[in-house]
């Protein structure tokens, strides 16, 4: 009987915020298929939320990690090091854009907020995936979170459009460039799910509705499908994907002019 088995590989997970982040259900579904796990928290604020998660799946390490401040990153994968000398996975699901970007047009967004947003979101995960490499001697695989927005016009998704297309297009960039030291590098562009990310985009119950009616599947995703696909590109089963955006939207990025 075949299964996913990560037993040995040592996965590390950034950007859980709370039991509703799909990072969170990256990490339950790698530590179910036998992975040990380091998480991260933003700040002591987002800690509490946090802890409690790493203490349910046994995590080996639970370090702070805001990607916008000097040496933090570098200092969870000194850490990772430390404690195992090498990771197999490493998990992004960060995104960040100011409140009045976010909210307002891409036409009117600051070239601060730009850059801001960009670097959190978008220049992180090269970071990460360059912190990551010589860790990776024997290969491994990179994982970030993509969206819709990043490839057609989403309304109220604005600034984060243009930073989610710039992320895709760095997962195949990455792709090729690690791809002969057998390191797979992969978006997934999830379905809109009520997540505390999700929450700061405008009208977004109207969104989830508009993507359960196109859709094919006639219905939205949930945190644990998402969680099932991070395990896919984590493991063996994935061995042949790389530079890939692989969408679990339930088939809405099918849907052209859809007539109901």
């Amino acid at each position: 009987m075949e299964s996913i088995d990560l037993k040995g590989r040592k996965a590390l997970v950034v950007g859980i915020a709370n039991a509703d982040s799909l990072a969170w259900w990256a990490a339950k579904h790698f530590h179910g298929a036998g992975a040990d796990l380091a998480m991260t928290y933003l700040n002591d604020k987002a800690k509490p939320h946090v802890a409690p998660l790493a203490a349910e799946l046994g995590a080996e390490m639970l370090l702070p990690c805001n990607v916008a401040m000097p040496g933090q990153l570098e200092a969870v994968f000194d850490a990772v090091k430390a404690k195992w000398g090498r990771v197999d996975v490493v998990f992004h699901a960060i995104a960040w854009a100011r409140k009045e970007d976010l909210h307002g047009r891409l036409t009117d967004c600051s070239a601060d907020g730009f850059a801001e947003s960009m670097l959190i979101s978008c220049h992180s995960f090269l970071h990460m995936a360059r912190l990551a490499e010589p860790l990776m001697d024997q290969g491994g695989s990179l994982i970030t979170l993509s969206y819709y927005g990043a490839e057609k016009v989403v309304d109220h998704y604005n600034v984060m459009g243009p930073v989610k297309a710039a992320l895709e297009a760095s997962v195949r960039y990455l792709a090729h460039e690690l791809g002969p030291k057998g390191i797979r590098v992969n978006a997934i562009s999830a379905g809109p799910i009520k997540t505390r990310a999700a929450s700061g985009i405008e009208h977004f119950d109207e969104l989830l509705t508009e993507a359960a009616a196109k859709a094919p599947l006639r219905r939205t995703v949930d945190a644990c499908e998402i969680g099932r696909v991070s395990v896919l590109l984590a493991s063996d089963y994935g061995a042949s994907i790389t530079g890939e955006v692989l969408h679990a939207d339930a088939g809405f990025h099918v849907a052209g002019m859809v007539f109901h």
